[in-house]
């Protein structure tokens, strides 16, 4: 009767994860602990190198993004205030037809007093002039205000138009000065990155998350270093035992630095039994 083959059960990776809680399990595989160590050391020199590219591009992509998001909020403003105008246009329009409205009512009840007699009904036209008038001149004074405002609110669209002009000069420097620098790095860029993906593709996920994790959580984006000094952390720089600089020269171990957690290793050794 043939064996039942045990399945292995995989266990969920915890964004926790460190090092130091793989290192028991990373001898635990067909490949050998010196080959993973090369493959990380790799992976880190690509991840180093492509973080120089970015270096030289300095403050350019957030300086680009907010030159973006400042010409979008001042085009904003232009479209709020070149509403109000319009809104205001259409309140002169409206006055004036009150103004309109107003003199054709007053010319009607003039041409009806010629025809009264009776004081009370031609009292009651007199008042009824009067209010026209009345409304007719709050109309005018209405317009008087909002050609003001129309004016107020020009000068400030002016003034936006200005600005946005200026940023989108600015913006259009900052860019042509971020696509020179990007061109002039792009090839390496590529054939560091294909490096990276193959070395991503070769390393097992809990690993892998463990060094993003740590590398992201550093200031110097380092989650595999050399020896320092010859006796010190090249993260951390904090002085290793003589017995552990021991252990990480033979690179058949993973060395985890008991302060800050990165991989420890023997670079040169490493480069030398790739030759």
């Amino acid at each position: 009767m043939a064996a039942k083959k045990i399945k292995k059960v995989e266990i969920p990776i915890d964004e926790r994860e460190t090092f130091t809680s793989l290192q028991k399990n990373f001898a635990d595989s067909e490949k050998s602990v010196e080959d993973k160590l090369r493959t990380l050391y790799k992976l880190q020199e690509a991840d180093s190198a492509i973080d120089r590219i970015f270096q030289l591009r300095g403050e350019l992509p957030a300086e680009v993004e907010t030159l973006e998001e400042e010409i979008a909020v001042l085009k904003g403003k232009v479209a709020e205030e070149s509403a109000l105008v319009e809104e205001f246009t259409r309140g002169i329009a409206k006055n004036k037809q009150e103004i309109i409205d107003c003199e054709d009512a007053i010319a009607k009840y003039q041409k009806q007093l010629d025809g009264i007699s009776n004081s009370r009904e031609y009292d009651s036209l007199n008042k009824e002039i009067e209010n026209q008038d009345l409304l007719r001149q709050i109309a005018e004074k209405n317009i008087s205000e909002i050609r003001d405002e129309i004016q107020q609110r020009k000068m400030v669209l002016e003034d936006l138009k200005d600005r946005i002009a200026i940023r989108t000069e600015d913006l259009k420097a900052k860019k042509d000065e971020l696509e020179s620098i990007r061109e002039s790095t792009a090839k390496e860029e590529e054939k560091l990155n294909e490096v990276r993906a193959k070395c991503a593709e070769s390393i097992d996920e809990r690993t892998l998350s463990a060094y993003d994790r740590i590398r992201g959580s550093v200031h110097n984006h380092l989650a595999v270093v050399g020896i320092y000094n010859g006796n010190a952390c090249g993260g951390c720089f904090n002085t290793i035992t003589p017995q552990r600089i021991v252990e990480i020269s033979s690179n058949r171990k993973m060395i985890i630095c008991e302060h800050c957690g990165r991989i420890i290793i023997n670079a040169e050794g490493l480069s030398e039994s790739a030759e």
